[in-house]
């Protein structure tokens, strides 16, 4: 699997990164396949959240064998300090370490989170205190929404995250207030030299009102191989991603795996997407 560098950090990651939301619900059986699954197919940064359901806690046991061959995110969404602290050593122990890579604020997709979350006694400090007692090596931050590269961008000059956490997807990019405000946050990371992740990928809307839902993502997915590897292979093409967390569904790593590995000329996805009329935004109407 190809890898990237992750910004001044330095890490060669993967471009799939293990997005363990998968592991909210599922027995420990089915997420150790899905990990072995995953560390088969060459992917070396796990993505993981204290709010993730039963995350952590399926990760935790695997700890003592690959903790030192992988790179370990895990994020926080409390936004006062007091409460993010509590949490991120609720993290380490359901994960069995002592120390992530990387420490995220998670959820911060408008600027009054953003407020909460780097004011006075906000999780910022918590973070930054993580670090200074060696149980964090980095922070970042993360977030959903039609704001959230712009909401970034503003976290970028109030600190100097080591990474961010954006959506970027074809449909996305056709929104020119959406695409300026992405292309303006890719020019600040350049400069600070950060590390670039991106959410939704696979996303094609949000679930219909009523409609069954045939996988665990808050959105329906693109469940196909062709506009999967499409859909990839067009957010792969940006250089300045360095990758891209897997979908919250166990049953997709697969797809995406070989996607990753069979991609497409971003002109092909393009026209392969262009044909799908209900191709559209997660963003609409999201459940929190």
């Amino acid at each position: 699997m190809e890898t990237r560098r992750l910004g001044r950090l330095g890490h060669r990651s993967s471009v799939l990164i293990y997005g363990a939301a998968a592991l909210s619900e599922v027995s420990q059986d089915v997420a150790d396949a899905s990990i072995q699954e995953a560390l088969d197919g060459g992917i070396n940064h796990f993505d993981v959240a204290a709010s993730y359901g039963d995350a952590e806690l399926r990760l935790g046991p695997w700890m003592p064998r690959i903790r030192d061959q992988i790179f370990l995110a895990t994020k926080t969404g409390r936004r006062d300090r007091e409460s993010a602290w509590r949490e991120i050593n609720e993290s380490l122990e359901r994960l069995q370490t002592d120390r992530v890579d990387l420490l995220q604020l998670h959820a911060v997709g408008d600027l009054g989170e953003l407020d909460l979350a780097t004011g006075p006694d906000g999780a910022l400090e918590a973070a930054v205190r993580a670090v200074d007692e060696g149980l964090v090596g980095a922070v970042g931050v993360t977030g959903h929404g039609t704001e959230a590269a712009q909401t970034h961008l503003e976290a970028l000059r109030r600190y100097p995250f080591a990474t961010v956490l954006t959506p970027l997807n074809p449909v996305l990019w056709r929104d020119d207030t959406y695409q300026t405000a992405y292309l303006a946050l890719v020019d600040e990371i350049r400069r600070q030299d950060a590390g670039l992740m991106t959410i939704k990928t696979v996303s094609r809307r949000n679930w219909p009102e009523g409609a069954a839902r045939s996988h665990t993502t808050w959105y329906e997915p693109y469940h196909h191989q062709r506009p999967i590897t499409a859909a990839l292979s067009w957010v792969l093409n940006h250089d300045e991603v360095t990758g891209i967390p897997t979908a919250g569904d166990v049953g997709l790593l697969g797809m995406l795996l070989e996607a990753e590995r069979n991609r497409v000329s971003p002109a092909e996805a393009e026209r392969q997407l262009a044909g799908d009329d209900d191709y559209s935004s997660p963003f609409i109407a999201m459940p929190f």
